[in-house]
């Protein structure tokens, strides 16, 4: 009891020597100059990377100042023992050196690969080195490694990585061991082209802070900082700008400029378009006004500006369309994307390392449990689990593809021949967020052997779109249903699709104008009127028909008929 309350006084006693003392001399953080991504000497002599950009968050969070020094790795390993460096910002924890550092937990865990060059002979394991000269880092984690396994290879000592990559490219010895990112990363960067990672990674260690052994109070410093920034999410994106998955580099200055100025010059030209349009519409006035007796000129002018302002209000109204989509879009892209990025890679190299042990075990000594099912059963049910993340990717791919189309802008007119259903599938890949928050009864019905209509599938699709979206804002709420139906009527040889809900419904002396642009009842939710103006505009084109019936409090019924092609009609 006396011992640990000792303990603790000399714990608090060196945290308060800390917290007085670091204003005026700040800590020395050691690390390695060849290291990249995790830390490095960037072109213009400054040190960065990811384990630089973490001590100095955690220097900031916890009110205290760091010089980072970054060295040949054996020579850090020694400054810190001799006292010239007081924290390594990144080392491998091992038992062996346990005996002479303090570590804080890890914060991420670096995987080690064998690099060979091109074209030799293949290797896949440890084993495979035997009698093999292997380059390491001089003092680093995986000359420990390969002596503590007893591989049995001929060890060659280099100073930095890239002077590991750079003996091995030269066609000096056989292969080298070091971790697979900075390994890669250095194989870009210095443009050795004839180097490669093979087979699985032969070893995963935990990367921590190390301080002298005994140091107590620095430790804990770092180790409550290293928290701090994991619960407010700050070390997660430092994590993400550094050791994401590896993307091409930025785009220059010049590129940029030329992206700018494609997004400019149309803004541009839009303006420009506005200003003309607007003197234009002032002449058209004049015109108008001076040439009132002419009934068919005026006719003419009226009917070619009404074209204009309905693709005007196409384009407004998919826009207005995409705005309500695009935060369950997000939601879906979020959720599968992040458990591929993150699960997925882990899941799938620890089960292939973990695979023939637990095979072996598995003869062996039979059946076992194995994450809380017996084993038998897990190493089936895991390649699913893999199956189902992947499957997960597809959908985030079908849904933003979906997304891209339907934002594209057509020229209207009626081009292809559209399958009804396959349209509605589309619409409810791109609106299944807002339908399940809308209604928990959802029903859709596709009628068989529906005959493809002729027109266009982007402006069909929105038509779609607009009256599913109004369905859900006139549910009061979720338990109120929805049902969607697509089939043929023979006698009127059309193909119907149908749209009904429990909403609040329509008042009789709003229906006749339900399609009048402006028109709407929602306005102080936001809503523009250019909805089912724009739909019906779009049927019309499509030489078919949109109607409506309701009954205020019981809801609505929507009904969109095509004509089917005098072709289809015959088979």
């Amino acid at each position: 009891m006396t011992a640990a309350l000792l303990f603790l006084v000399s714990t608090l006693a060196a945290g308060t020597l800390y917290a007085a003392g670091e204003a005026k001399t700040p800590i020395v953080v050691g690390g390695d100059r060849s290291y990249p991504p995790y830390e490095f000497i960037d072109k213009d002599g400054n040190s960065t990377g990811y384990n630089v950009e973490l001590t100095r968050a955690i220097a900031r969070v916890m009110g205290f100042t760091v010089e980072i020094r970054l060295g040949a790795w054996s020579d850090m390993r020694r400054a810190l023992q001799d006292g010239r460096v007081d924290v390594l910002e990144g080392i491998s924890y091992s038992d062996e050196r346990a005996l002479t550092a303090d570590f804080t937990p890890p914060h991420i865990v670096v995987h080690h690969s064998i690099f060979a060059r091109k074209g030799g002979s293949p290797v896949a394991t440890l084993a495979d080195l035997r009698d093999k000269e292997v380059v390491v880092l001089k003092d680093g984690i995986m000359q420990e490694y390969l002596t503590s396994q007893n591989v049995g290879a001929r060890i060659i000592r280099a100073e930095t990585h890239a002077d590991v990559l750079r003996l091995l490219a030269s066609g000096k010895h056989d292969y080298a061991v070091m971790a697979k990112l900075p390994g890669q990363y250095l194989i870009r960067e210095l443009g050795l082209t004839n180097l490669q990672a093979v087979g699985a990674p032969v070893a995963a260690e935990n990367y921590c802070f190390a301080v002298r052994k005994g140091d107590a109070a620095l430790q804990a410093r770092f180790s409550e900082g290293l928290a701090i920034l994991k619960n407010t999410g700050e070390y997660q994106r430092i994590y993400n700008k550094w050791l994401g998955v590896m993307e091409p580099p930025g785009i220059s200055w010049q590129q940029a400029l030329k992206y700018g100025a494609i997004v400019v010059a149309p803004l541009v030209l839009l303006v420009g378009g506005i200003l003309l349009w607007s003197r234009t519409l002032q002449r058209e006035v004049a015109l108008r006004t001076a040439e009132l007796a002419s009934e068919v000129t005026e006719r003419r002018h009226a009917e070619e500006e009404l074209r204009n302002r309905q693709q005007q209000l196409v384009q407004a109204d998919k826009m207005a369309a995409l705005g309500v989509l695009v935060s369950g879009v997000a939601h879906e892209i979020n959720n599968p994307n992040g458990l591929i990025l993150l699960n997925l890679p882990v899941m799938m190299e620890a089960f292939r390392d973990a695979e023939p042990i637990l095979e072996e075990y598995y003869r062996t000594h039979g059946d076992f449990d194995f994450a809380g099912l017996r084993y038998s059963r897990m190493r089936e049910a895991l390649p699913r689990l893999m199956n189902q993340t992947l499957e997960g990717s597809r959908r985030v791919k079908m849904i933003v593809e979906d997304l891209k189309d339907f934002a594209r802008q057509q020229e209207p007119g009626l081009t292809t021949d559209v399958d009804l259903n396959e349209t509605v599938r589309t619409v409810l890949r791109l609106m299944a967020n807002l339908v399940e928050k809308s209604t928990e009864h959802f029903t859709v019905t596709y009628g068989e052997a529906i005959p493809l209509v002729r027109g266009s599938a982007q402006r069909i699709e929105q038509v779609v779109v607009n009256l599913l979206v109004n369905a859900c804002q006139a549910l009061p709420g979720p338990d109120r249903a929805i049902s969607l139906a697509t089939f043929v009527d023979p006698e009127e040889k059309v193909v119907v699709l149908e749209v009904r809900d429990e909403g609040t419904g329509i008042s009789p002396e709003h229906l006749p104008h339900l399609t009048d642009p402006f028109f709407t009842t929602k306005r102080e939710n936001g809503g523009t009127g250019l909805g089912l103006s724009v739909s019906s505009g779009i049927v019309k084109e499509h030489n078919g028909t949109l109607t409506f019936t309701s009954q205020p409090g019981r809801g609505t019924t929507v009904r969109m008929t095509l004509p089917i092609p005098e072709k289809e009609r015959r088979t």
